[in-house]
């Protein structure tokens, strides 16, 4: 007898892109010249991980007993001042905010999903978005809907009006509507929103909360990595704060290359004190029911990281140079890609870009027999140029392209 609950069974036992990773590595480790685009992970030319040394040092200087000791269930208070300070700035959107400590910006995520939305109901994104938004809402009994990402055929632009559209439809039948939006540096796209489009999702919320109870969600996951001033969401996002619960999935992940410790937070910009007071006991509660408290070395950590200048602006020229150093692949690839003809979104910066086809399972096949690995999505196949060397990118697109040509040569047959 099976003692699984029947929704548990039958479940995979790796998320698919660790699986295309496993793969491209069993082929790296025979030798094989293998280009793994697949993990978004941002490696160093040479293929090793990315660190920040000043990052290692904070860790290290941490004391054992503090370290070793529980941290308060929504996390330290110079910790929780420093994230909402970095995810909001210096203006009235920090004033208005409470915080909770979450194991990266996934338990950001999944906070914000219990306590925005009622079992049952979906969470509201873009077409493309990062796959275990679904695994999380359908593992706390809430699903996802979403909008067409783009206008127009392929690679237009921000589809703003289906956006509108969508959010308005849902919230007549459920009531309300939890809105996440991964920008800048969108996963899988690398497409980031501008300052007009920023103050049309603003204006397109501020109208839709008159149909129902509306939070967004900005992810932050890639922001760092980014060409755009964080001001630009915030200051569009200040003109509707008092009609949208505006909150930020922060994570130390990408912006410290700290992938391991987990260390990220819920953010929530609340202008009414009594609201505000239940947000923070909310999300607190959430904490206490899932992970309990998190690492608290690294919260202890990044709060230095965050707080002491001096570290601060170290910390910030090591990712500069990193910010540099995937700014040479994103120029790579538009060059190569725009010279072979692909299709694909607006990449200004990110780890991510992905590139349209008709069929992206044959696409991605294709590919991988030339030994560079994407991983296929519904319409498209996400190329993880964090880990590619500027070197590498005309090969990677060379594959990619003739990945994209076999899929339309299958189209054009099955038209025939």
């Amino acid at each position: 007898m099976n003692s699984l609950i029947s929704e548990s069974r039958g479940r995979p036992g790796d998320d698919p892109i660790f699986t295309i990773n496993a793969a491209a590595n069993a082929r790296k480790a025979q030798g094989e010249p293998v280009i793994n685009a697949s993990l978004g992970a941002l490696l160093d030319d040479d293929g090793s991980l990315s660190v920040m040394p000043t990052v290692f040092e904070a860790f290290q200087a941490v004391p054992a007993q503090q370290a070793a000791a529980y941290a308060p269930i929504a996390g330290d208070p110079p910790f929780l001042e420093a994230v909402r300070r970095d995810a909001f700035g210096s203006g009235s959107m920090f004033e208005n905010s409470v915080a909770a400590a979450t194991p990266g910006g996934t338990g950001a995520l999944l906070n914000a999903m219990m306590n925005f939305l009622e079992p049952g109901q979906s969470i509201y994104t873009s077409s493309y978005y990062w796959s275990p938004y679904r695994i999380i809402a359908g593992h706390n009994r809430r699903g996802v809907e979403t909008f067409p990402m783009f206008d127009g055929a392929g690679a237009g632009a921000f589809h703003l009006e289906a956006f509108e559209e969508g959010l308005v439809a849902q919230l007549r039948r459920q009531g309300r509507a939890l809105v996440i939006l991964n920008f800048p540096c969108h996963n899988p796209t690398g497409y980031t929103l501008d300052e007009k489009e920023w103050r049309g999702v603003a204006a397109a919320l501020g109208r839709a909360s008159e149909h129902g109870s509306v939070a967004l969600v900005v992810d932050l996951a890639y922001a760092a990595f980014g060409t755009q001033s964080p001001s630009l969401w915030v200051d569009a996002m200040e003109t509707v704060c008092d009609r949208v619960a505006v909150l930020a999935a922060w994570t130390a992940s990408k912006s410290f290359a700290q992938y391991g410790a987990r260390v990220g937070a819920l953010v929530a910009s609340i202008p009414d004190p009594a609201h505000r007071a239940d947000v923070e006991n909310a999300i607190s509660y959430t904490c206490r029911g899932s992970w309990s408290n998190c690492n608290h070395l690294g919260l202890l950590a990044v709060s230095h990281l965050l707080t002491d200048e001096g570290l601060r602006a170290r910390v910030a020229g090591e990712r500069e140079a990193l910010v540099s150093l995937l700014s040479e692949r994103v120029d790579a690839f538009n060059t190569a890609a725009i010279a072979r003809g692909l299709i694909y979104p607006r990449y200004e910066g990110g780890f991510f870009v992905s590139v349209f086809t008709p069929d992206a399972t044959e696409t991605a096949r294709v590919a991988a027999v030339d030994g560079v690995y994407v991983v296929p999505m519904d319409g498209a196949v996400r190329v993880a140029l964090c880990a590619v060397s500027s070197a590498d990118v005309p090969r990677l697109v060379d594959a990619v392209s003739r990945g994209v040509d076999a899929a339309n040569l299958s189209k054009d047959k099955a038209h025939a």
